[in-house]
C-alpha cells in the first residue's frame, strides 16, 4: 500500500503536481507584465522569444503527454504498483541531465519540437496552461503506479526507454530550462522597454 497525503496522492506523485502548479504560476507571473511586442522580441533572428520558448514547450508537451500515457496505460495493465518514492536507473537520470536549466549542452530541437512562428499570445499562453493541467491529470492517473518500473517510450527516440518517473521529472526540468530561457531574453540588450 503506497502512503498518501492529505491530497490522495502519493508524497512523489505530489511533489510532481506542485512543481507544475508552481511552473504555471511562474509562467503566467512571466508573461504577464509583458507587452505583445516584449512577448514576441528576438534578441537576434537564431534567438528564441519568450513566446517561442513557451511554444516550444507547448509542442514538447503534444509530444509526450501521449507517451506518458501510453506508460501508465501499460503500468495499470501489468500490474506495476509501487510502494513510494522511486530510483531511477542511469537512462532516466541522463534524460534528466540532458535537459536541466543548468546543463551546458546544446542541441537543436527536433522538428516536431520545433515553436511556430506567428502564433497568437493568447494561443500560446492558454495552451501553456492547458498543458500543465493536462500534466497534472497525468500525475493522477499514475498515482499509486511504480514510477521505478513503469516505462514510457521517448518521442524522439524509440530505442529510448525510461522510468515513468523520469519522464515526470525530464519535462519540470525541461519547462524551469526554457523558462530560464525566456527569462533572459527580458534582460537581453535591446528589449522593447
Amino acid at each position: 500500500m503506497v502512503a498518501k497525503g492529505p491530497t490522495g496522492l502519493a508524497p512523489e506523485i505530489d511533489k510532481f503536481r506542485k512543481e507544475f502548479e508552481q511552473i504555471s504560476a511562474d509562467a503566467d507571473a512571466l508573461v504577464a507584465p509583458l507587452t505583445d511586442e516584449q512577448f514576441g522580441w528576438q534578441p537576434a533572428p537564431d534567438v528564441w522569444s519568450v513566446s517561442l520558448c513557451l511554444d516550444h514547450l507547448n509542442a514538447t508537451a503534444r509530444q509526450y503527454l501521449p507517451a506518458l500515457d501510453d506508460g501508465i496505460a501499460e503500468a495499470v495493465r501489468r500490474g506495476l504498483y509501487g510502494r513510494g518514492a522511486s530510483s531511477y536507473n542511469w537512462i532516466g537520470r541522463l534524460m534528466v541531465y540532458i535537459v536541466q536549466p543548468t546543463t551546458r549542452m546544446r542541441t537543436k530541437a527536433p522538428k516536431a519540437f520545433r515553436p511556430e512562428p506567428g502564433r497568437s499570445r493568447r494561443n500560446v499562453v492558454a495552451a501553456f496552461g492547458a498543458y500543465q493541467v493536462q500534466y497534472v491529470d497525468r500525475l493522477h492517473q499514475a498515482n499509486g503506479l511504480d514510477l521505478a518500473r513503469a516505462r514510457i517510450v521517448s518521442p524522439v527516440a524509440r530505442w529510448i526507454r525510461m522510468p515513468l518517473g523520469s519522464g515526470f521529472t525530464m519535462m519540470l526540468a525541461h519547462e524551469r530550462r526554457h523558462l530560464a530561457q525566456a527569462r533572459r531574453v527580458l534582460s537581453a540588450d535591446g528589449f522593447p522597454r
